[in-house]
């Protein structure tokens, strides 16, 4: 039975850390077989007090703690690697919660040949006890709010372009590289496009589940969705050849917007077809949030929903745009 690393970026995480680590403990996978290493960006919080608390009650699961001072997650990422000894590597977020079975099937998808980098299916779950967070949630699981990204709607086993957090040999990083830290948000894509290149497989399974926590709040969302659509852009111009027809919606949609304003003070009609545009796009939002309204009996959604999809479309197709433009080889980003 392999030994398998499990390598966690974290900043400031005092409040749900132990959530982690308590999934983690329950696996069904041997604890003996498994080892813990979290690469922490210098908290300035009680999260190392939290882990080291964690670790002495239950010094069955082995626990290890490696800075971060670059406080970004590629970096992290990369001195957990280093520190890491198992034969398999998992990369888990400090904002999840694996089920049980997580780091088995896992193991089992990788020993079964399935593909070179493994993982799951979110369940994402509201980051507050809001009405906000709730509506973010479901938007974050719906097709219009993200596509066909698989992580978040896939039902079938099946080869992807990429996993949220992927399970890989230690082997693979020979033949890849470690993650790239001059991208500071999309390194797990990034990753996944340097393993299908060297011609290996990417692979998901949805029994292996994960519960994710979105965003509790509009702003917050804004925030993750600018730096999704910054650095999703700056990726792509690595990697022009990944570009998936679902990345080019939202930037398209923006700068459709931005044309027809722009050209209705030449051409005033142009301000008509932009009413028409907005429209159309407010009246499919508003049927996904009664949609949602109506499956989980909370009329707030018919508000929160396409707040929530407007929100991520606008940060994530602005920041793309500006991202294609920028000559920055940095930007802010957090863990």
């Amino acid at each position: 039975m392999p030994h398998v690393s499990i390598i966690v970026p974290c900043y400031n995480e005092q409040a749900t850390i132990a959530l982690l680590l308590h999934a983690l403990h329950g696996q069904t996978y041997p604890l003996p077989r498994m080892e813990v290493i979290l690469a922490d960006g210098m908290s300035t919080d009680g999260t190392r007090q939290a882990i080291a608390a964690f670790a002495t009650d239950h010094p069955q699961l082995p626990i290890r703690v490696v800075d971060n001072p670059k406080r970004i997650i590629p970096a992290g990422l990369n001195a957990a690697l280093e520190a890491a000894a198992g034969e398999i590597v998992i990369r888990l977020d400090a904002h999840s919660i694996p089920n049980a079975d997580y780091i088995a099937l896992c193991v089992e998808a990788l020993q079964a040949g399935c593909g070179d980098n493994v993982g799951g299916v979110w369940d994402i779950q509201p980051g507050a006890q809001s009405w906000i967070a709730t509506a973010i949630s479901l938007a974050a699981a719906h097709p219009i709010g993200v596509g066909d990204a698989q992580y978040r709607v896939g039902k079938a086993a099946r080869r992807v372009d990429t996993v949220p957090f992927g399970a890989f040999r230690r082997s693979l990083i020979e033949r890849v590289g470690r993650f790239n830290e001059n991208l500071l948000t999309n390194e797990d894509y990034e990753f996944n496009v340097r393993v299908r290149r060297a011609g290996g497989s990417v692979w998901l399974d949805p029994r292996i589940r994960t519960a994710y926590f979105a965003r509790p709040t509009l702003k917050a969302l804004a925030a993750q969705y600018w730096r999704y659509g910054y650095w999703k852009a700056r990726m792509l111009r690595m990697y022009p050849e990944s570009i998936r027809w679902r990345q080019l919606l939202p930037p398209s949609f923006v700068l459709g917007l931005v044309l027809l304003l722009v050209a209705g003070w030449v051409f005033p009609v142009m301000w008509y077809l932009l009413a028409i545009v907005a429209g159309v796009y407010l009246a499919v939002l508003l049927g996904v949030g009664i949609e949602l309204a109506a499956r989980h009996r909370r009329w707030s959604m018919v508000v929160g929903v396409p707040l929530a999809i407007v929100t991520m479309h606008l940060a994530w197709g602005a920041s793309f745009l500006i991202g294609l433009l920028s000559r920055m080889k940095n930007a802010p980003s957090t863990l």
